[in-house]
């Protein structure tokens, strides 16, 4: 039944949501080109709160727990599990304040409005999974990028989208830069449950009337602890919470 209800919502909402990647692509570019990082990273700030109403139109509803934990005027590196693309809209809009930068495929560097410009332009980095090589000097560019402008970048070591939103297991390499190479910056787990429901039914229709639940755990600093160490209790604390 819900399937069959959604299939007009959907439309609806793919319809607002395409229109706010069309609009806010030239309205970044005006943005980054003439006024520079400042007021672009406001307009992806919008663009992801506009697009969060938009789920609001499928009953979609967003919570974050414990924001008040996170550092501030200290590099930041998010590890949070991966369940949908409604992870990322969520995350940028909520977590505004941080300047949030993603580890990307490069896949999604070109030919989409809106979110191929704000990841070419604005500090987040691309990769080519079957290149690792090519990967590490990437991430370590992000690395030193946080660790100057004390701002953060998000990853999900486990790579792919949990499809039913059980966890995969952490890859550690990714994360294992971005700590070498931003040395005063702390670790802030996140457990995301409920994303994967939003797409349950592959991309059309969408799930109806989920509550997206992002849980921030307790920051590790960096220089507190051996890497091996952090990897693990990072990781306890993001499946521990997922539901």
């Amino acid at each position: 039944m819900e399937k069959l209800i959604s299939y007009p919502i959907s439309v609806i909402y793919y319809l607002c949501f395409g229109l706010c990647l069309v609009i806010f692509h030239p309205v970044q570019w005006i943005c980054f080109n003439l006024f520079g990082y400042q007021a672009h990273k406001k307009s992806v700030d919008y663009l992801n709160f506009f697009l969060t109403k938009c789920t609001n139109l499928l009953g979609t509803t967003y919570t974050f727990k414990n924001r008040e934990v996170i550092p501030e005027n200290v590099p930041i590196i998010f590890v949070a599990n991966h369940q949908s693309l409604y992870d990322i809209v969520g995350m940028i809009w909520y977590l505004r304040k941080f300047h949030a930068k993603f580890v990307s495929k490069k896949e999604l560097g070109k030919g989409i409005p809106s979110v191929s410009y704000n990841l070419r332009h604005g500090g987040s980095v691309l990769i080519d999974r079957k290149d690792p090589k090519q990967a590490i000097p990437t991430i370590k560019g992000l690395s030193e990028y946080i660790e100057k402008h004390k701002r953060s970048a998000v990853i999900f070591p486990e790579g792919t989208r949990s499809k039913d939103g059980k966890p995969k297991e952490f890859a550690q390499s990714g994360l294992k830069i971005l700590c070498k190479y931003a040395p005063s910056a702390y670790v802030v787990p996140i457990s995301i449950n409920n994303s994967w429901k939003m797409v349950k039914f592959g991309a059309f229709p969408m799930g109806l009337g989920n509550r997206l639940e992002f849980i921030i755990h307790e920051p590790i600093a960096v220089k507190e602890l051996p890497f091996e160490e952090l990897m693990k209790k990072s990781e306890k604390a993001v499946v521990q919470s997922l539901k």
